[in-house]
């Protein structure tokens, strides 16, 4: 939908930068805005967001309509299924009206008194931006330590607070990723540091309470790698992670013995990705050993951790992606993928039994939920589906029987699952190759290429989107929208190959799959060109800022939020947070070949002066995955060259960074700032 404004969108200036790699020279007019606290900079941004406003300001209402139909549907005093870890049940609450959750606890029974462990909602005010994570009780249950950002750039300072009284030590440690691991003595806090600049996590440091002076006991040299520390079910490890996107590496220690010092699991091997998972006296290793992409399960005694040790238990399998394993003292759980589809395969250890969880549609979700008991013969998993709200389920594994704890609430009395359609289609990309889509409408839609259709897509890192359930999508929905996931690869929907084939040198798959997943739709009648609508974030922005120079005459409309679009010029650039670690998912540009391909591909590198969709941009001024100057910058750049009069849209969040507001509710305005967008463009104004 072409329109003629009469308010002028900001226009950047221009100051010519060269950029040269390899004898090849690349113009950037809009480097310039990579300065957060250059004042020419964040007036463009104050700007572009008052030019956004007054584009949008006759959606105003229609925004607040959604954001009150969103929330409607929410159950605000809600509460979680309770878990008991070492002696208390564990429940996080919202209360209505709040945006943030309260984490209580109760000692032994449910009946017992409950226990205020912190109320986000007091604690977050003040704040423009509140995030409170890694909870971690001492063994003694006395102490807790965790991790407040209140910027929004997932730049974490860990508190200790004592649980008799209340009270906040003065403990206090910055630049952490907000996560701990308490040692057996109830005094030692094992912790993960982060560069200031770089925010690569690359320390593991030792911190007794009421010392000033911490102890580094692990750096990770590698620049390509990042750290983790945490303790292992059986209580009995400190565990250090090493991880790339191919390699992992693990160091041990007697989480009796603080003092002492970390023994190597296993030596580093590129390309050997691997989990560990202790019980009794063996640790359970989830790794693709021998180049079987697909992972298998190994096992070894707890004193002979090296690789030559291994001895295999549950084999790989080429049509089976084993995901995951949750280890019980009777039971082993996998969790596997077949075909793209979750499955929970049971076994006992004994041998005795071996069977699947039966599930029989083709677009569900289901997942182990929290299981931190060994001794127990009950399993907590997740249901749910593109027309089916989210249940908590505790499967007993000895007699097979189930009980439902909790089933999501939709509210406002109008939902109804058997009004809605689910089902997967398969569209033919350039190569032959078939992708998978998961879809879902309302019942009685009609397949004459006159539906508004969103297609959304992520495509990265093997980061699977599953076909969920969505209170917020049913606001698209109900107004005759088709809602479709296309799994494109760069995903592993379909197995480890999968990814394998969305990635480095095969990154234009993930962007054809994706263009072939719209195409199909088109030819199928699901939609047109006149009524197709596309969004991805981050990553997934990438997709929609390559699609778009490729084909964008397939959309009448999209949404990229937090855009990773600048790829060649961030890739380079090692002093930007995470992009040395990102060399094994889009290549190294310091090597020519893929310094060229990225190039090939590249959003902002490949704007053209041709006619785009309409386009809503969103961004975090905080942004620490993705920088606020990459869509700002693309944006500029797409005003300077498109050659049509449809809407270029940016709004920037001030106050956040990646993951948007804060609140539970506050991050709801923005859904409907995008759906008003949408809808909007259909000519749905109510």
């Amino acid at each position: 939908m072409a329109e003629t404004f009469n308010v002028k969108p900001p226009i950047a200036k221009k100051i010519p930068f060269k950029l040269t790699k390899h004898n090849d020279v690349r113009v950037d007019n809009y480097f310039w805005m990579a300065n957060r606290k250059d004042e020419d900079v964040v007036n463009h941004l104050n700007a572009e967001n008052a030019y956004c406003d007054a584009i949008m300001a006759h959606t105003k209402d229609f925004q607040k309509d959604l954001f009150e139909e969103m929330k409607s549907r929410i159950k605000e005093d809600d509460e979680s299924v309770p878990y008991k870890y070492n002696g208390y049940w564990y429940i996080t609450k919202f209360e209505k009206g709040k945006d943030y959750p309260i984490y209580t606890r109760k000692k032994e029974t449910l009946e017992a008194e409950e226990e205020l462990l912190f109320d986000c909602n007091k604690m977050a005010e003040g704040h423009s931006y509140f995030k409170l994570v890694g909870i971690s009780i001492s063994p003694d249950n006395t102490t807790v330590s965790y991790g407040l950002d209140v910027t929004g750039r997932r730049n974490y300072t860990i508190y200790v607070k004592d649980l008799d009284s209340g009270e906040i030590k003065e403990d206090r440690i910055e630049y952490t990723t907000g996560s701990s691991s308490w040692a057996n003595d109830n005094k030692t806090l094992f912790y993960t540091k982060k560069d200031k600049k770089t925010l690569r996590s690359f320390q593991i440091y030792k911190h007794r309470l009421g010392e000033t002076k911490d102890q580094l006991v692990f750096e990770e040299g590698d620049d390509t790698f990042g750290v983790a520390v945490y303790k292992s079910k059986s209580r009995k490890y400190i565990i250090i992670a090493c991880y790339s996107t191919l390699t992992n590496e693990y160091h041990i220690l007697n989480a009796d013995n603080p003092d002492g010092k970390f023994k190597k699991f296993s030596s580093r091997v590129r390309g050997l990705e691997y989990s560990i998972a202790h019980y009794d006296s063996h640790f359970y290793i989830l790794t693709n050993k021998d180049k079987e992409s697909n992972f298998k399960l190994m096992k070894t005694h707890e004193s002979k951790t090296e690789m030559e040790y291994w001895e295999e238990l549950i084999p790989h399998r080429q049509e089976t992606l084993l995901e995951n394993v949750d280890i019980f003292k009777d039971y082993l759980v996998l969790s596997e993928r077949t075909n793209g589809l979750n499955q929970l395969r049971i076994m006992r250890w004994d041998g005795s039994d071996d069977y699947y969880l039966p599930f029989n549609s083709e677009t569900y979700t289901c997942y182990t939920d929290t299981n931190v008991d060994f001794d127990t013969d009950i399993l907590r998993y997740a249901y749910n589906s593109m027309t089916t709200p989210t249940s908590v389920i505790d499967f007993n594994m000895k007699t097979k029987t189930q009980v439902v704890m909790k089933e999501q609430e939709v509210l406002g009395g109008t939902f109804n699952k058997e009004n809605y359609v689910e089902e997967r289609l398969w569209a033919t990309a350039e190569d032959g190759t078939k992708i998978p889509m998961s879809v879902v409408y309302k019942k009685g839609l009609k397949k004459d290429g006159n539906n508004p259709l969103l297609q959304y897509a992520y495509g990265s890192y093997g980061s699977t989107v599953d076909p969920y359930f969505s209170t917020i999508r049913l606001s698209l929905l109900d107004r005759g929208f088709i809602y479709v996931i296309a799994h494109v690869r760069g995903g592993e929907y379909l197995g480890r190959n999968w990814y394998e084939d969305g990635k480095l040198l095969k990154k234009k798959n993930t962007f054809r799959d994706f263009i072939a997943c719209s195409i199909h739709l088109i030819k199928e009648r699901y939609t047109s060109s006149k009524h197709l609508y596309a969004m991805g974030g981050s990553a997934g922005g990438l997709l929609i800022g390559a699609v778009i120079n490729e084909a964008p005459e397939l959309y009448n409309g999209v949404v990229a939020a937090v855009p990773f679009v600048d790829v060649v010029t961030t890739m380079l650039d090692d002093s930007i947070p995470l992009t040395t670690g990102e060399y094994d998912e889009w290549g190294n540009p310091n090597d020519k070949l893929f310094y060229e391909y990225m190039k090939s591909y590249s959003p902002y590198d490949n704007i053209k002066p041709t006619a785009y969709p309409n386009i809503l941009v969103t961004s975090g001024l905080h942004d620490s995955q993705v920088q606020y100057w990459e869509p700002t910058k693309w944006v500029a750049k797409l005003r300077e060259l498109k050659t049509d009069a449809n809407k270029l849209l940016l709004r920037t969040n001030m106050d956040a960074g990646h993951g948007g507001a804060s609140g539970r509710f506050e991050s709801l305005k923005e859904d409907a700032e995008e759906f008003a967008f949408l809808l909007d463009l259909e000519g749905i104004r109510a």
